[in-house]
């Protein structure tokens, strides 16, 4: 498998683990506090919300990644329009 592949893979699942992350702290904004036991910001929600938008900002840059890879791999085999 090629460097590029699997940068590709690495930045496709990134993305993919970060998307369900922010799509449970949506539906369920305690699941940090129940899996881990602590509660930083006392019920309030604030963490919760810094939390969502630093998975969504990670979900943003992994998934701009895996498309410039995407577009390498492409150009590299040949299959480019």
């Amino acid at each position: 498998m090629s460097y590029v592949r699997v940068r590709l893979a690495v930045e496709t699942a990134v993305a993919a683990a970060g998307l369900a992350a922010s799509v449970l702290t949506l539906l369920r904004a305690d699941w940090i506090e129940i899996l881990f036991g602590f509660d930083p910001d006392h019920h309030s929600g604030s963490a919760e919300l810094l939390i969502l938008g630093i998975l969504l900002a990670v979900v943003a840059v992994a998934f701009t990644l895996a498309r410039f890879e995407w577009r390498r791999l492409r150009v590299t085999s040949g299959s480019a329009p």
